[in-house]
């Protein structure tokens, strides 16, 4: 079973990550930020992760430590799931439209962070979340999982759309690119012969 469970305490947060990479998409996340909860909902539900958060955090001073936080748990939860990585495809891209938005993520399962952000996103505040923390979450899933990821906002006008469409393309591609390799499922992708 590629699960994972972590937990992380500090003085700003307390977070609990749950994950079954072969799962169904079940979700149940709650970590006192509404909008927050709603994009962690859709990444399980499209990447087929099941996934639990649980986060109390500092959100009398902002949300900022809350997701990062969860990002880091969830990037460390990965990696811990996918194991040595024998058997995985490795590579995903998704290119998700979402009414007037249309967002494309590519990632690698590389084991070598880094993120390429090219999402503008017109409104600082999606109700009372703010806009900046969508790359602070995907900043630290990356660098926590081990992620090469690109996403890149193609068109959009409304806030709350594209990025629900950043976090349902990276969901796509996450699912794509844990999928069991049935030609080479016995193999890590890298000539390298490890990742």
């Amino acid at each position: 079973m590629r699960t994972a469970k972590i937990t992380r305490k500090t003085a700003e947060t307390e977070i609990s990550v749950e994950i079954n990479l072969d799962g169904t998409g079940t979700y149940d996340n709650e970590t006192g930020v509404g909008f927050f909860d709603h994009m962690l909902d859709q990444l399980s539900r499209h990447a087929l992760i099941d996934m639990t958060v649980r986060a109390k955090g500092d959100l009398h001073v902002d949300d900022h430590h809350t997701v990062e936080d969860v990002g880091i748990a969830l990037g460390q939860a990965l990696t811990q799931a996918m194991g040595d990585k024998t058997g995985i495809v490795r590579y995903g891209s998704c290119l998700l439209p979402m009414d007037d938005a249309l967002v494309r993520a590519a990632l690698d399962l590389s084991a070598r962070p880094f993120l390429v952000w090219n999402l503008d996103l017109p409104s600082q505040k999606i109700g009372t979340f703010d806009t900046e923390l969508v790359r602070e979450f995907f900043q630290a899933l990356s660098t926590h999982g081990g992620i090469t990821l690109h996403i890149d906002g193609l068109h959009g006008v409304n806030s709350h759309h594209i990025t629900e469409a950043a976090f349902k393309a990276v969901a796509r591609a996450l699912r794509d690119a844990l999928e069991t390799d049935p030609r080479k499922a016995d193999a890590v992708p890298s000539t390298k012969g490890a990742l």
